[in-house]
């Protein structure tokens, strides 16, 4: 079973898959895999954020003093 990859390894490869079509010494098919290849890094990176935005809860003290749960919404949703 291969291991998951976290955000920030994610973000390592596309990073250096950026950097490498910047550079523009890739022949046109290897720049088209490695356009390919990042933006399924891409995805991954917004999926773990996702899932991670969709975990963090945060306290609210209610009336009577009680700390109770709700779920963080961010700004653009």
């Amino acid at each position: 079973m291969a291991k998951k990859q976290g955000f920030e390894a994610h973000l390592e490869a596309l990073e250096k898959i950026v950097g490498e079509l910047e550079a523009g010494d890739l022949p046109l098919d290897d720049s088209l895999a490695r356009y390919k290849q990042g933006v399924t890094h891409l995805k991954s990176c917004y999926d773990l954020l996702r899932d991670a935005e969709s975990a963090v809860k945060k306290l609210v003290r209610g009336a009577d003093g009680e700390l109770t749960e709700e779920p963080f919404e961010s700004e653009g949703t």
